[in-house]
């Protein structure tokens, strides 16, 4: 039985922390996954600036209500899901992506949570599991699934080198340049069309 895991930013949305970055006037926040192999480097940093410019959850709530999935994302996975299971697997967090699930049409996510006070300050993060996608991909190999993985950054490369067909999507041209034996698509239909073959 095959199962297909996608990544959420970049993928199906907006990258949430550049929207926030345009919204808040802090530049420094526009850094991804794309850019910062390293996790927990890049959500240090992420809350270091946040506190240091007075920011917080309820902000980048306001930004994310804000945030609609990119054009043609919502029928691509609803003709996804009509193939196929589908497993959104994300290293945002459950604060973040519940009104984007919303558009979506409620499909199955996978994230992390965030640690914050009372009054809304980031403190911190959980991770769901360490290496999360990968992990996952793996345990649902383990119950007798055969993946199929998409994502555009550093952190998707393991779920897509550990399925039986991974592909990049929308990624960057450094991340292209350095895979090439995995196939990068720009399109909804093309990715459409590789996953109708690979299942």
């Amino acid at each position: 039985m095959n199962i297909v895991c996608l990544d959420l930013e970049g993928v199906l949305v907006p990258e949430i922390w550049i929207e926030f970055s345009k919204a808040s006037g802090v530049p420094e926040l526009k850094r991804t996954t794309r850019d910062e192999p390293d996790y927990d480097k890049l959500m240090k940093y992420r809350i270091a600036i946040l506190k240091e410019h007075g920011l917080g959850l309820k902000q980048i709530q306001e930004t994310i209500a804000k945030i609609d999935p990119m054009p043609g994302a919502r029928e691509f996975l609803d003709s996804l899901r009509e193939l196929t299971q589908v497993i959104i697997l994300s290293d945002t967090f459950t604060q973040f992506a519940d009104p984007l699930m919303k558009k979506l049409g409620r499909p199955t996510i996978f994230c992390n949570t965030l640690i914050a006070s009372d009054d809304g300050e980031i403190t911190g993060y959980k991770l769901r599991v360490e290496k999360s996608k990968l992990t996952t991909v793996r345990a649902l190999q383990a119950i007798g699934f055969e993946t199929i993985a998409a994502g555009d950054s550093y952190n998707d490369l393991g779920m897509i080198q550990a399925s039986k067909a991974g592909f990049l999507f929308k990624s960057t041209e450094q991340i292209k340049k350095g895979h090439p034996e995995l196939p990068a698509y720009e399109t909804y239909d093309e990715l459409l069309e590789a996953i109708k073959k690979a299942l």
